[in-house]
């Protein structure tokens, strides 16, 4: 590490970060929060059935794994939008624009995350290895998608909905409609919740021929449709609660999620989107980690032992 990355200058300027905490930024490593905590759901409420104990390695290598792809999937999307990213304001300051992170170094972190993605898979079983492209092309259609259609969001949701099905298989080496089930309420969900991210970008996304859902039918239309995709999640958050017995913790979890999505929407407004970050970073952020600390507490009651 360079001098001038390590320690301030003489004029008591803020030092530069280096190139791992620059890559670090541009792949918004703490947003795997969104997806992880579905992923651990899953792969817990399968240990429960499985022996009711929890394998601590498998979970190390299903974080590795779900960390991995999503580090990959983002340090792409960056990549392939760096052009686009430059014409609109909101994200004209990302580091592949400003060059705080060079296009060589964000495809080498794009490698060490997919190595370290299948190199999970591969510890976690054959099946997991042989199933891992069709988690890996998703991602790098996805910032194609609003190239060519104008329900990007989908693409988004259908990679996510990948995560607790992948995470069951890995415990159990079988399929699971009850894991779709999950799979689908996140991906239903992360679509929806993009769909509210979306709406901040009409004007650039309009001016550039960027496509989608709120470029192309309205802020309010788009979040009419985030609407719906979080009752559909909700609705689908209640049949995997049935399907897999919980308990009461699960549907204690449940209801404030309810609580967090009505909120959510109460805050962003087709007028007035001021708010916007804090729906989209605050509260989902808050509904992965409450739903996922109600669920563990459920399979605890229910004989998971640590």
């Amino acid at each position: 590490m360079s001098a001038d990355s390590a320690t301030p200058d003489l004029f008591g300027l803020e030092p530069r970060p280096g190139p791992l905490k620059s890559f670090l930024r541009l792949v918004m490593i703490e947003h795997s929060i969104f997806a992880l905590p579905f992923a651990y759901i899953a792969s817990l409420t399968a240990m429960q059935r499985e022996t009711a104990s929890i394998h601590w390695w498998q979970l190390f290598l299903i974080t590795m794994a779900m960390v991995g792809l999503r580090t990959f999937a983002m340090a792409c999307n960056r990549i392939i939008d760096r052009e686009i990213d430059a014409r609109n304001p909101r994200t004209a300051g990302r580091e592949l624009v400003t060059g705080a992170v060079t296009v060589r170094l964000a495809w080498a972190g794009a490698l060490v995350a997919v190595v370290l993605f299948l190199g999970a898979a591969a510890l976690l079983g054959p099946l997991c290895l042989a199933l891992a492209p069709i988690a890996v092309v998703p991602m790098v259609v996805y910032p194609y998608g609003k190239r060519f259609t104008n329900f990007p969001h989908a693409i988004l949701g259908f990679a996510q909905a990948m995560g607790p099905v992948g995470a069951w298989l890995a415990v159990t080496g079988a399929w699971s409609w009850d894991a779709m089930l999950l799979g689908l309420a996140v991906g239903v969900w992360i679509g929806g919740f993009d769909l509210i991210f979306a709406c901040q970008d009409v004007a650039a996304d309009r001016a550039h021929g960027v496509k989608s859902v709120p470029a192309r039918f309205g802020i309010a239309a788009a979040l009419y449709g985030a609407r719906a995709c979080h009752v559909v999640t909700s609705v689908l958050l209640a049949l995997y609660g049935a399907v897999t017995s919980a308990g009461i913790f699960w549907w204690i979890g449940l209801v404030i999620v309810v609580v967090a999505f009505c909120y959510e929407h109460s805050i962003v407004k087709p007028y007035d989107l001021s708010r916007l970050n804090k729906a989209f970073f605050t509260v989902n952020g808050f509904i992965g980690i409450t739903l996922f600390v109600c669920a563990l507490l459920d399979l605890m009651v229910r004989g998971l032992a640590m």
